[in-house]
């Protein structure tokens, strides 16, 4: 993928097919070692122990239209590519959590790409989903918690035209600032 922000969206309907209702997604940056981390954590069913040794081989797969599942094998090689690697930790009746870590000064780095678009589309593809997003440069922040917009909206859905491009500027106007730009 051209993108890592494809991969986040890719692995993320993992999560999603997965039947969780939390989804945590970690996007860290770390200026001075030029690493990036991108952390997804699910609540959903979980993976048994021979599917977590085989979930990064290609032809591992649980879908059923077709025989081959490029979403982990593709994270894990962009990783490795810039000389990071990928973690993977899973639980039956827990959930998953998939690691990605790059160094960001490799010629091989995937550009992180339209974060921005990507978590507005998961946010209202799956509203009944909670989701926490958090961007971080250094030690900069930006959280983002559906739970709460939720609380504050009541019975008002994110696909509301006037919710839906508050949202899409808000995220945009968050992540401008925590990459140091307008404020």
């Amino acid at each position: 993928m051209r993108e890592l922000s494809l991969n986040i969206l890719d692995i993320t309907e993992n999560s999603v097919s997965a039947g969780a209702s939390l989804i945590e997604i970690d996007i860290l940056e770390n200026t001075e070692d030029k690493t990036l981390s991108v952390i997804i954590r699910d609540n959903g069913r979980g993976m048994s122990e021979e599917m977590l040794r085989n979930v990064r081989d290609p032809f591992c797969t649980t879908r059923t239209t077709r025989k081959v599942g490029m979403g982990i094998p593709l994270f894990r090689m962009a990783a490795e590519m810039t000389g990071g690697h990928l973690e993977l930790e899973s639980e039956l009746g827990v959930g998953t959590t998939i690691s990605g870590h790059f160094k960001t000064d490799s010629i091989d780095f995937t550009p992180l790409g339209d974060i921005d678009a990507t978590i507005l589309t998961l946010i209202t593809m799956h509203e009944d989903i909670d989701f926490v997003y958090r961007f971080k440069i250094d030690e900069n922040e930006f959280v983002l918690k559906t739970s709460e917009l939720k609380a504050i909206l009541g019975e008002v859905s994110f696909n509301d035209i006037d919710v839906r491009m508050w949202l899409k500027d808000y995220i945009s106007e968050q992540t401008q600032i925590i990459r140091g730009g307008v404020t």
